[in-house]
């Protein structure tokens, strides 16, 4: 294999190749379970388990995998008892009754992230019933996005699209979540309340909340950080209520006694319902009892084993409140276009026929190539070139966080499509080397490729805005492999064919 020695094209590929490898982060015998989401209102959120740790154990019981999980939960008694979690980050030893109220996964084996298409759930194309700007598409998809966060669902993409149109929709897809589950999250507009015991101070919306400050450093922000066993940050940020929220607060506190734990605060907390779900309970200062006043100092906190990881959890919790203070319902109402159920068996076996299919097809082809020119050393690298393409695809779609759906897969099959010609026709114009020299020969070659590629690639823009973006992973996809394919695994081919040939 001289060739390796010289040839800076190969080298190249074999150099992304790996970082690809790399990127993809293939890791087979991970053991445990991921942690998706910790519930609310539960023990586990109290004692501070975190969505994103790994559960090893559980009451002294390894834990290898979801199977190893459940049944370690069954055991557990619905009466309180003593429990131990053994995660990646620490041991949490508590009293509770019934079970954990977690939602785990197992292990994802590398960085891929698999599309609805595989894993299951519901998808759904939603479309504002008045037409809107880019910036309140915006504001809707951030309310969605927090008001499934203060669900507890934590698998899920919400994310805007157009069509070739101009339309604009939202797209909606939640992985485990039923048609009907996700139906009654997007037509419910949602109930924002902000309530002192049982009575309701003031709703989220223009009604009573005046406005929100959310950019501004003088009046929004972390304000200290302290250690207390762990980093805990906090932040602050005003509020402005109206006339009538302002009175219908002054009349609730003054009815108030102070804290006799913390006397800088009321005996009572602010306590903040979106949906009738509790999300948060302020402290309300002493300095507001009886007041009547539009300004209002909102407070919070963010932890984390590290200042950096508290000031991000911090502003992560003051965000989230922001948004639900600003409404804690849709700014408008929306329509259903399209509502899909994926179930993840049924994906599964799609993708094992695709899969085995492009197998069959990449097999078949190998074998033509092969009798066609009887030469070992030239199949060989055409099943190596072909096999790169597929690894660095995934490699681009790790780093970028791509989810791999149906689309996505059957880009991947159009680019080895496309390999494989593209290689057959720089293997032809080899054959033609009593007439042309290797320089004419290539050139002739890559004129073809190149061709080819600008077809497709101008081909494939329109079907990333197609059928209101659905499409966008098969073009995506396409796009990414056809250029990997003309700028980095081409040109390696061409020069190993080269070498093998005067060889």
């Amino acid at each position: 294999m001289k060739f390796l020695k010289f040839s800076w094209k190969v080298w190249l590929l074999i150099v992304i190749l790996l970082f690809s490898i790399v990127a993809i982060n293939p890791a087979p015998f991970k053991s445990g379970v991921l942690i998706k989401s910790v519930g609310l209102n539960s023990t586990e959120k109290e004692i501070g388990v975190k969505q994103g740790e790994i559960i090893k154990a559980v009451n002294g019981q390894q834990i290898k995998n979801l199977k190893d999980y459940t049944t370690a939960i069954e055991k557990i008694s619905e009466n309180e008892s003593k429990r131990t979690i053994l995660t990646n980050k620490q041991e949490y030893t508590y009293l509770a009754s019934g079970k954990p109220d977690l939602v785990v996964i197992d292990i994802p084996k590398s960085n891929l992230k698999a599309g609805l298409d595989l894993i299951g759930g519901s998808r759904a194309l939603v479309k504002p019933e008045k037409k809107v700007s880019s910036e309140e598409l915006d504001n809707l998809i951030s309310i969605m996005q927090n008001r499934f966060n203060v669900y507890g669902i934590s698998d899920v993409r919400v994310r805007p699209v157009t069509d070739l149109e101009g339309q604009k929709f939202v797209l909606v897809e939640i992985a485990g979540a039923t048609v009907q589950d996700l139906k009654e999250l997007i037509s419910q507009q949602g109930k924002f309340e902000a309530k002192i015991g049982d009575e309701v101070v003031f709703i989220g919306g223009q009604k009573d909340i005046a406005s929100v400050c959310q950019f501004d450093p003088s009046c929004a922000g972390i304000r200290e950080c302290v250690s207390q066993g762990q980093e805990v940050c906090t932040f602050q940020f005003v509020i402005y209520l109206s006339d009538t929220a302002a009175k219908r607060h002054a009349a609730i506190t003054k009815t108030l006694s102070i804290n006799s734990t913390t006397p800088k605060y009321l005996n009572k907390k602010l306590d903040l319902f979106v949906d009738d779900k509790l999300v948060d309970s302020l402290f309300i200062s002493k300095d507001l009892k009886g007041v009547v006043t539009t300004k209002v100092l909102v407070s919070g906190s963010g932890v984390g084993a590290t200042r950096d990881e508290a000031i991000e959890n911090a502003k992560a919790n003051m965000k989230r409140l922001q948004t639900i203070l600003i409404t804690g319902s849709l700014p408008f109402k929306l329509k259903i276009e399209k509502l899909d159920s994926i179930s993840s068996v049924v994906g599964e076996r799609l993708l094992k026929n695709i899969l085995f299919t492009a197998l069959i097809a990449f097999l078949a082809v190998s074998l033509f190539v092969f009798l066609r020119y009887r030469n070992i050393k030239i199949a060989l690298p055409m099943i190596f070139t072909v096999l790169s393409e597929i690894i660095i695809i995934l490699g681009v779609a790790a780093l970028i966080r791509w989810n791999l759906d149906f689309a996505a897969i059957a880009g991947i099959i159009a680019v080895i499509g496309t390999g494989l010609d593209d290689q057959i026709i720089i293997l032809d114009e080899t054959k033609l080397g009593k007439i042309y020299g290797w320089r004419e020969r290539l050139k002739r070659a890559f004129f073809i490729i190149f061709g080819s590629f600008s077809t497709t690639f101008v081909a494939m823009l329109p079907l990333a805005w197609a059928g209101a973006g659905l499409l966008k992973g098969f073009a995506i996809t396409t796009i990414i492999g056809i250029s990997v394919g003309v700028f980095i695994t081409r040109p390696a081919f061409a020069d190993m064919i080269k070498s093998l040939v005067k060889d």
